[in-house]
């Protein structure tokens, strides 16, 4: 009796044949960071060089934090003083050109100073 329940079975198994492969998915592309992600916040001494090189008249950075303008950004917000001010009174931004860091808009960094 149980070969007449089990043929049944199979020869509906085997009429069904086989389901068609599912359609292949696109492999996923891998993103590359921007080297300007890879580039760390620069340092007092580095942000002194650049601020120096774009605003020779100004007094010399004596202080300056800077840190990312958020998170992956490719800017950087950095805040300083000038001369023997110790306080964070100024602000400027800066960019990476060519693996360095460069104040995206000098004109204005400089004339606030």
């Amino acid at each position: 009796m149980n070969k007449l329940i089990a043929l049944p079975l199979l020869l509906s198994l085997i009429a069904c044949g086989e389901e068609p492969a599912p359609a292949p998915q696109p492999a996923p592309t891998a993103t590359v960071a921007s080297p300007t992600a890879n580039l760390p916040p620069p340092a007092l001494e580095v942000f002194s060089e650049v601020y120096a090189e774009a605003c020779p008249d100004a007094p010399p950075v004596n202080v300056a934090v800077c840190r990312r303008a958020g998170l992956g950004s490719p800017e950087v917000v950095c805040e300083y003083g000038l001369g023997e001010d110790e306080y964070l009174r100024n602000r400027a931004t800066l960019v990476a050109a060519d693996g360095a860091w460069t104040l995206s808009n000098p004109a204005e960094v400089c004339a606030a100073s």
